[in-house]
């Protein structure tokens, strides 16, 4: 019982199989639905679905009925855009007494739903396709329990807030809730035309429908938290949104190849990324994944725009943004907030308003404070932009200060962890499941941690900093903080490398001792460069091997670790944003096959899962032929750093950087993996100068042609 307690610390519980693995998600700022095919929400399985607005749902239970009974399903899809969701459906077979009055699929349903502005619109077009007039009973289940998204999750309570009576008109209803945080919550339903009848528990209409005749109904339902929404109808509010997608997407950078898979992979990412950030209250922040984190995430916010950086960087300028206004000014233990500290996680949900969970406003994590300061020069180095360096930069001094003063507080030269909250998180890593971090015998490993990945991110954020002191005339701090970096490896090296098992330790614990697990934690030490050659090669070869590489992609923890389990969360799973960063590492160090080998891993994932959408993490069972990758039972999909991670792998695989300062743009040792021939990609921009490039792939390299080009920008090839 007590190995029970410390794996389920803010776990996501389930009680019964998933009502369906293949969801369809909307979202559109703070409001984001979790449908069924059909674009129902069921009260079924996990109970996941719903329309949620800021951390509460909203709505329980949307179920359509046709002759009392649900309809066929044809097909069903999110437009590649992320935007619009269709299904197509059709009446069962209508029986009289034995006999059969309406075959099946007379009726055509075609269901087109989106979210825009804090509504979700929805329509109903039905087509009688029969040769005889036919009476249609349309029934709407409804339903709205106003949960909370952590007990949605499974989170008990001791008590909840009140059920207002419910107030039907002619043409709509609307579901209230008084929260015990104080805020009175609405969930208003209308319709167009007026239903024949509606309560708190359904809405009717009997609809009378001549041979090849058409009718449309309409349904809005609006999330409302003390002040009501603008709805406006259908078609205006599509047209609304359209022209925002459009106006997001005028200056994308666009990515195809001769490879269609590749091409439907890398769209989806992109619209991915894209539905996370549009409509955010947060302009550029990519709220990190739905269902369960559609919300602001320090360190998620940060590894999105490190790997969208090349492509878009008004992301990472975004998240900078923000991340600097919500830093940390005081001591505040209950928050895990010091001066310096950059923001874990930010909720708005009534449990989090109350304090009943930690996260309103919440900074356990180690490793976003110095994530931040390493965003902040690649930010610089991709665009030139000194101005908003000079605006952010007593934010990155104070994050520096952080590392320097409560990350390192014992003074031993590496940057620990401890929980100082009574509700808030063991672990503090990435990897913040309870029983994550752990010795080779399987005993957990106690505080104060320090991570191996937070000592290279500690690492690289000194250097990059040393890189801005210099831009902005700080030439002492510049060469101190390039001497602790440097002081910092060697130390790194003495204390993590562990020869027995020919990698770095996942962790040193509160005695230090090295938790001597092979773990992928020790590639992220590859991405930022702490280690030397010889061990990276040593490192890299240990990445590959079996024990680590599924077919699929590389688990967080290597078959044969005590607590390996490739069913786990973080213990043996295969997550799409940590192979990236592993490519990225492997890349750095000249394997760029091993890196190739991981792109076209996750393009395999992407061709066997729903819409070519690589979900937050999947199971790390062996790959088996014919067979697809094991989907994680409640994993996020979308998930930010999942979709950008596509961007980060071919990043590292093409060597490609954008430079700013130098106007140019930089090729070393492009290479492109078999079966990716040709690659086009652009417009890269810089300022108001752009580019677009054309790869070939050779054996081991890849020619690269400037196929249109605007304004002064090199191409410099390696």
């Amino acid at each position: 019982m007590d190995e029970i307690g410390v794996s389920q610390q803010y776990y996501i519980a389930t009680r019964s199989s998933p009502a369906d693995d293949r969801t369809r998600v909307l979202k559109h700022g703070h409001v984001f639905a979790v449908f069924d095919r059909y674009g129902d929400v069921e009260p079924l399985g996990m109970r996941e679905q719903g329309v949620f607005s800021h951390g509460t749902r909203f709505l329980s239970e949307l179920v359509l009925y046709l002759w009392n009974s649900r309809p066929l399903l044809l097909s069903s899809t999110i437009k590649d855009d992320n935007f619009l969701l269709t299904a197509d459906l059709a009446n069962v077979d209508v029986y009289y007494e034995d006999t059969v009055v309406i075959p099946r699929d007379t009726l055509h349903l075609l269901r087109s739903k989106f979210i825009w502005e804090g509504v979700c619109y929805e329509e109903f077009k039905l087509v009688n396709y029969g040769l005889s007039a036919m009476l249609i009973p349309f029934r709407l289940a409804l339903g709205a329990d106003f949960a909370d998204i952590f007990e949605v999750r499974g989170t008990r309570r001791d008590q909840r807030g009140r059920r207002l009576d419910d107030f039907a008109q002619e043409d709509r209803i609307t579901f209230s809730y008084q929260g015990l945080d104080g805020i009175l919550r609405h969930t208003r339903i209308q319709c167009d035309p007026a239903p024949r009848e509606i309560s708190a528990s359904e809405l009717s209409y009997e609809i009378f429908l001549r041979p090849k005749e058409e009718l449309k109904i309409y349904l809005t339902i609006s999330c409302e938290a003390e002040t009501p929404n603008l709805t406006m109808s259908f078609a205006d509010a599509r047209a609304a949104a359209g022209t925002a997608l459009q106006n997001a997407a005028l200056n994308n950078c666009t990515i195809r190849s001769t490879n269609d898979r590749f091409n439907r992979w890398i769209k989806r990412s992109a619209a991915d990324v894209e539905m996370m950030i549009l409509g955010n209250p947060e302009p550029d922040y990519p709220y990190a994944g739905v269902p369960w984190f559609s919300t602001v995430f320090g360190r998620d916010g940060i590894i999105t725009a490190l790997e969208m950086l090349w492509v878009d960087p008004g992301i990472g300028k975004g998240v900078l943004q923000f991340l600097a206004e919500t830093q940390a000014t005081e001591i505040d233990p209950q928050k895990e907030a010091q001066p310096g500290k950059i923001l874990h996680e930010m909720r708005r949900g009534e449990m989090a308003n109350l304090g009943e969970v930690p996260f309103g406003r919440y900074y356990g994590t180690v490793d976003a404070t110095p994530l931040f300061v390493v965003l902040a020069a690649a930010y610089y180095d991709r665009t030139g932009d000194l101005e908003f360096i000079q605006e952010i930069w007593p934010h990155i001094h104070l994050a520096l200060e952080w590392i320097d003063t409560y990350g390192d507080a014992d003074h031993d030269g590496f940057v620990e962890y401890a929980k100082h909250s009574s509700k808030g998180l063991v672990q503090q890593g990435w990897k913040d499941s309870n029983d994550s971090i752990f010795h080779s015998d399987g005993s957990l490993a106690n505080a104060p941690i320090a991570l191996c990945e937070v000592q290279g991110y500690v690492y690289v954020a000194k250097r990059a900093a040393a890189r801005l002191c210099s831009l902005l005339q700080n030439h002492a701090l510049s060469k101190k903080l390039e001497s602790e970096a440097a002081a910092l490896r060697i130390h790194f090296e003495e204390a993590f490398w562990c020869p027995d098992i020919g990698t770095y330790a996942l962790a040193l614990d509160g005695h230090k001792r090295p938790c001597q697990v092979r773990a992928s934690n020790a590639g992220h030490c590859l991405y930022t460069g702490i280690a030397t050659y010889d061990k990276a090669r040593l490192v890299a070869e240990n990445l590959l091997d079996s024990k680590f590489f599924t077919g699929w992609g590389i688990r967080t923890v290597a078959e044969g670790e005590a607590r390996y389990n490739p069913l786990s969360y973080h213990n043996g799973s295969v997550w799409p944003h940590d192979n990236a960063i592993l490519a990225s590492g492997l890349a750095r160090y000249g394997f760029k096959n091993l890196a190739g080998q991981i792109l076209i891993s996750q393009l395999d994932v992407s061709s066997m899962v729903d819409l070519h959408r690589l979900p937050e993490l999947f199971c790390g069972l062996e790959r088996r032929p014919g067979e697809g990758p094991t989907l994680y039972p409640v994993a996020c999909s979308p998930q930010a750093w999942a979709a950008g991670a596509a961007f980060l792998i071919l990043q590292a695989c093409l060597g490609i950087s954008v430079e700013g300062p130098q106007r140019r743009v930089v090729l070393d040792q492009p290479y492109l993996p078999e079966g990716i021939p040709q690659l086009r990609i652009g417009p890269l921009r810089i300022g108001g100068a752009s580019v677009s490039l054309q790869l070939e792939r050779h054996r081991h390299s890849a020619q690269v042609h400037v196929l249109e080009q605007e304004g002064e920008i090199e191409v410099v090839l390696r």
